[in-house]
């Protein structure tokens, strides 16, 4: 599962999450990719599971690039504990994005097979995508 080796702080702000994304929202290492539509926090075991979705579609062939890092501590209290005695302690990590973010990006598949095997992968995250395509990609050429 994704997440830091080491963190500066244990505990994080909760923060918020408003605009659109200003970085990693273009297409850099794939042809093809899915982008976010929405705000959302996506944890390590989402991310974990859309990778396993795209390479097991994918059967070997092709690279994958996840553009994404769980990087913010989530913290929670046990169950049925009172109000105060401080923050909880740090449950998982998650990676914030927002509205035009890159998630994942694939390369060396035909359009078929990384339109459907991203496809997959957005079922397993909890924000809605978009599927886009390099503008300069040619259908034509022998993948």
């Amino acid at each position: 599962m994704l997440q830091p080796k080491k963190t500066k702080f244990r505990r994080q702000q909760k923060g918020r999450m408003k605009g659109n994304a200003q970085r990693g929202n273009q297409l850099a290492f794939g042809s093809f990719g899915i982008k976010t539509l929405e705000s959302k926090w996506i944890t390590g075991r989402q991310i974990e599971a859309a990778r396993i979705a795209v390479t097991r579609y994918m059967q070997r062939q092709g690279q994958i690039w996840i553009r994404i890092f769980p990087d913010k501590p989530i913290t929670k209290k046990p169950a049925e504990v009172r109000m105060g005695k401080g923050k909880g302690a740090p449950e998982g990590f998650v990676a914030p994005v927002t509205p035009g973010r890159m998630l994942i990006e694939v390369e060396g598949v035909s359009f078929e097979i990384a339109k459907e095997a991203l496809r997959l992968a957005a079922q397993k995250l909890p924000v809605t995508t978009k599927f886009v395509v390099r503008r300069d990609y040619d259908p034509n050429q022998n993948v």
